[in-house]
């Protein structure tokens, strides 16, 4: 089918600066991207950095860029739980996040107390909503929230139908989870996926290194991509998280390196 339920997640850009981000997006037969507020800690081709936290001009540019190319953010990250951290200190955050249009909010816990991050996802998650924001929870093997069941006892714990689970296909495999565990849930838990594909035994082993760099285009690993994306919810947003460091440091520059992607997501979404 056609990319109105694709976007492309920050973590494949590498620190592309917004604008470019909109435009290559749009470039790609896509709507959505998901962002951060900053370029982030890796850039594999010398972008300037960047702050939309900081810079009123550069937040109206990229406004500006999304309304003339149809593009809307669909997820604002970084608003991680961790120890000694209070998450009513994102506010601002959240507000920049709001002027931006963003209607959804990702989450995860780096914090080993269980019983602290599902009481601190339960604050943000108010807190968003008071932004009109709804918020997901990310589930995978190195965060707290390591696997499916945790993540349906942290939306049992908030109980708020604006918070619900994000659906990263890696973390879901690798946590001993699959497609008939998605597809037994209510589909009203489910507000967001992430597509990219690994091998089922892990050929890396840091897995932090393979999720932030290494992932590969849908297709090159062996996920059951095409039965997962089937038991999801059909309009849900479907996340291109797919981090090709060794292309970007051989100089293959974005759209070169995600078009495979879109392609081969666009050939698997039901």
């Amino acid at each position: 089918m056609g990319g109105e339920r694709l976007g492309i997640e920050h973590l494949s850009v590498f620190g592309l600066p917004p604008v470019e981000f909109v435009n290559l997006v749009a470039d790609l037969g896509c709507r959505y991207l998901a962002t951060g507020l900053t370029s982030g800690p890796y850039n594999a081709r010398n972008y300037p950095p960047f702050s939309l936290r900081d810079d009123a001009a550069l937040r109206r540019d990229m406004a500006a860029a999304m309304q003339d190319r149809d593009v809307a953010i669909s997820l604002g990250e970084g608003c991680l739980v961790r120890e000694g951290v209070e998450v009513h200190d994102y506010a601002a955050d959240l507000d920049v996040m709001g002027e931006l249009g963003v209607g959804r909010i990702n989450t995860v816990s780096m914090d080993p107390d269980l019983d602290r991050s599902f009481d601190q996802f339960g604050e943000l998650a108010e807190m968003a909503a008071a932004r009109d924001m709804e918020t997901t929870v990310e589930f995978g093997p190195v965060l707290s929230v390591a696997d499916l069941p945790t993540a349906l006892a942290a939306v049992r714990h908030v109980g708020r139908p604006d918070f619900r689970l994000l659906i990263d296909t890696m973390h879901l495999v690798r946590s001993g989870s699959g497609a008939a565990d998605i597809a037994a849930l209510d589909p009203t838990l489910i507000g967001y996926a992430q597509l990219s594909d690994v091998p089922l035994t892990p050929t890396i082993s840091d897995y932090m290194e393979e999720a932030m760099f290494a992932r590969m285009v849908p297709g090159d690993g062996e996920l059951p991509l095409r039965d997962i994306l089937a038991a999801l919810p059909p309009d849900v947003i479907v996340g291109l998280e797919i981090p090709l460091r060794s292309q970007a440091d051989a100089g293959v520059g974005p759209e070169e390196r995600l078009r495979p992607a879109v392609d081969a997501a666009r050939a698997l979404l039901p």
